[in-house]
């Protein structure tokens, strides 16, 4: 029986001298879309959502101490996802608009910005205003801050309501709508690829909507804020963000007027 104890006494001082084997990362369940290049898209290639959101949620959750799993998710399906808690946070082109704030809360801001104007090529007006295209068919992609702006202005004829971004790049392109209006950066970035020849982003235009896009968490939430709110205020501190907006492309700071 002593040299049992003994043994066993021998089996716990080893055991006590082993590394413990750390504890799990958390992992956050991240909402994002799969059609708001550069800030999110689906890279065929991989099969993954990648752009400029999910490097920041990304960036923030190696300072935070946890690990993201990227959800592919409608736009306007994202807030009611996070609600009934199918994920954790949203990382995607959202502004932190009022009626938002209303339902869910939002981070500090990550980028500013505000709408373009999208046309077709052969029109070349100077537009500047909505009320330069007063009684017209135009555009915007449902759940953005844009529809209540251009239907409460009531200077259009129409404003039809398109599910993705892609169909409405399509509709200006074939000269089906007027107009399109929708995220600046994101619309400068599509027109670059080349697949819609017949459109073009307008110079001239000034935008009315102008926001600031924020990682969107549930109003109860308030440990993954915290963590989101510090990480994200460390990588504007130690310049990952800047890195990051650079390598899509958009300028670490803008503000359209």
């Amino acid at each position: 029986m002593k040299r049992l104890l003994m043994a066993a006494g021998a089996v716990l001082v080893l055991a006590g001298a082993l590394p413990r084997p750390a504890l799990a990362q958390e992992t956050v369940r991240i909402g994002s879309t799969p059609t708001g290049v550069p800030f999110t898209f689906l890279d065929t290639k991989t099969n993954t959502i990648q752009g400029v959101m999910v490097d920041v949620i990304t960036a923030i959750g190696k300072e935070a101490g946890f690990s993201v799993q990227i959800e592919p998710f409608q736009f306007s399906t994202l807030i009611a996802a996070l609600t009934a808690k199918k994920i954790d946070a949203i990382s995607a082109a959202m502004f932190i608009t009022p009626p938002r704030q209303e339902v869910i809360a939002f981070s500090a801001p990550v980028y500013t910005y505000g709408e373009g104007l999208v046309v077709p090529k052969a029109d070349t007006k100077a537009y500047t205003a909505f009320s330069d295209l007063k009684g017209e068919t135009v555009g915007a992609q449902v759940g953005t801050a844009f529809v209540d702006a251009l239907k409460k202005s009531g200077q259009f004829g129409e404003v039809k309501v398109y599910d993705t971004f892609p169909d409405m790049l399509r509709d200006v392109n074939a000269g089906r709508v007027k107009a399109i209006f929708a995220d600046a950066p994101i619309a400068a970035y599509n027109l670059k690829s080349g697949n819609f020849p017949n459109a073009h982003l307008v110079a001239s235009y000034k935008p009315v909507v102008v926001g600031s896009v924020g990682i969107g968490v549930r109003k109860d939430d308030k440990a993954l804020l915290a963590k989101i709110d510090a990480g994200l205020s460390k990588i504007k501190e130690n310049g990952e963000l800047a890195k990051i907006l650079e390598k899509w492309g958009l300028q670490p700071s803008v503000n359209p007027s």
